[in-house]
């Protein structure tokens, strides 16, 4: 496997011990990923695999795509608020006389037939409010799968971030071997002691054991991630991209006048407003307003014979009383109602301003930390003379090898706080792009 190469690549022409080392460890390694139980088939994705094989087989946006489509099935049928009521029934009876040979037996039927239909003012907001609740849902399946893209996105980079990660470990490993073989010839020719020989092993055996670790660090990673996609375990799973970023200049308070509103919890705030308002004219016009009942039905005594039909028909208007009354049970359901939207609207409030605030407070640190990679490659590049320069005078036979060995891990250290800087700046990225619900890509351009 890939990762297994990885570390094969770190190997050196050494000793005995040295060789037992490397495949003491190349066999944890393999234990590692057969105990992660990986297919033999293998998978190679980009981000865009993954964020469509992610939402693909997502459990959860099924889940909510259901109901999705149950709320759209009622939002499409508004006509089932005013569908009246219609019952039929039919029955038979046979009965007889009490005393034998008094009165005579007889077979009795019936059948009815009833219409109801309620009309009041507040129907037309109890349908606006079905459509609501339809486009409540359809956001919030937008949301989830935005969330969910958001979060395939940190993995996946995040995990390219460890993969860079292992490069930079091997080539530790490939710098101390090469030390070790230039204090193993030194050593041959007496130009150097045993514990300078000895001090050159053990910094190699770390380095390879910090190796081994990250490889099986990352191999979990990958599982997990695989997981998340709703994919299996694969043996071969590798993952096309890099991290490649560019400094990114916002205006925050331009982003916020033209994005902010679109942010999924500040439409849905609105939303529920409107809800509330179309629940308060409802339980207002529902309660104070007449309504009018009316009732048709046919019935038969008897099915077989047909002049003894039976037909009626009724219209009947209710105005209430008591809702006019302050205090009653119906007066303090309108009055809740328009407490509610008072309280919606304070909410809505409350979120916009502490939307912006976290725009302003993201954007802000977004300078931050494009200044922090400006000090980590800074810190690259000094790190990296700094180890050429130690390596020159160990040649020389100033610099003994602890120092070389010190700044070999200046280097490594140097090369793991960039990655982890361009790593943190791209999850800035995204976390405004979440705040602002647009696309990341968008503000990288």
């Amino acid at each position: 496997m890939k990762l297994l190469r990885i570390f094969a690549s770190a190997t050196y022409k050494g000793g005995f011990l040295q060789r037992a080392f490397f495949f003491v460890t190349l066999f944890s390694c393999v234990c590692v990923l057969s105990n992660a139980q990986l297919s033999d088939t293998g998978i190679t994705l980009s981000l865009d695999d993954a964020v469509r094989i992610g939402v693909e087989n997502s459990l959860s946006l099924k889940r909510s795509l259901i109901d999705v489509s149950v709320a759209e099935y009622s939002a499409n049928r508004l006509w089932a608020e005013v569908f009246p009521s219609i019952s039929a029934s039919a029955g038979a009876n046979y009965a007889g006389p009490l005393v034998s040979g008094v009165g005579s037996w007889g077979l009795g039927t019936s059948a009815n037939l009833g219409l109801n239909l309620t009309l009041n003012a507040g129907i037309p907001f109890a349908m606006r409010n079905i459509r609501l609740a339809y486009e409540a849902r359809l956001l919030g399946y937008e949301d989830a799968r935005n969330q969910l893209e958001l979060q395939i996105t940190r993995s996946f980079y995040s995990l390219i971030a460890d993969r860079d990660n292992l490069s930079v470990l091997t080539d530790v490993v490939n710098l101390a071997e090469l030390q070790l073989g230039r204090d193993t010839v030194a050593f041959n020719n007496g130009l150097i002691g045993e514990l300078s020989l000895l001090n050159s092993r053990l910094a190699l055996a770390n380095a390879r054991f910090v190796l081994s670790n990250a490889i099986s660090t990352y191999a979990n990673r990958i599982g997990d991630f695989l997981v998340l996609l709703g994919l299996t375990r694969y043996s071969e799973a590798e993952l096309e991209g890099e991290i490649a970023i560019s400094r990114v200049e916002l205006d925050a308070e331009r982003l916020i006048m033209e994005n902010l509103l679109r942010r999924p919890d500040i439409v849905g705030r609105r939303r529920e407003i409107e809800r509330l308002e179309n629940a308060e004219r409802q339980a207002l016009y529902s309660a104070r307003a007449p309504s009018l009942r009316l009732d048709a039905g046919w019935s038969s005594r008897s099915l077989v014979k047909p002049f003894a039909d039976s037909m009626s028909a009724g219209a009947t208007l209710s105005i209430p009383i008591d809702p006019w009354v302050s205090g009653t049970r119906a007066n303090q359901s309108v009055r809740n109602s328009r407490l509610a939207v008072e309280q919606a609207r304070l909410d809505l409030q409350s979120t916009e301003t502490s939307a912006a605030a976290q725009v302003r407070t993201l954007a802000a640190n977004l300078g931050n930390l494009w200044d922090n990679i400006g000090i980590a490659r800074l810190s690259v590049t000094v790190a990296e003379r700094g180890y050429e320069l130690a390596d020159l005078g160990f040649r020389n036979g100033t610099v003994d090898s602890l120092r070389l060995e010190d700044a070999r891990n200046n280097l490594a250290n140097a090369r793991q706080r960039l990655l982890q800087s361009e790593l943190l700046y791209l999850n800035m990225i995204l976390d405004i792009s979440a705040a602002l619900n647009v696309s990341w890509k968008e503000l990288m351009e």
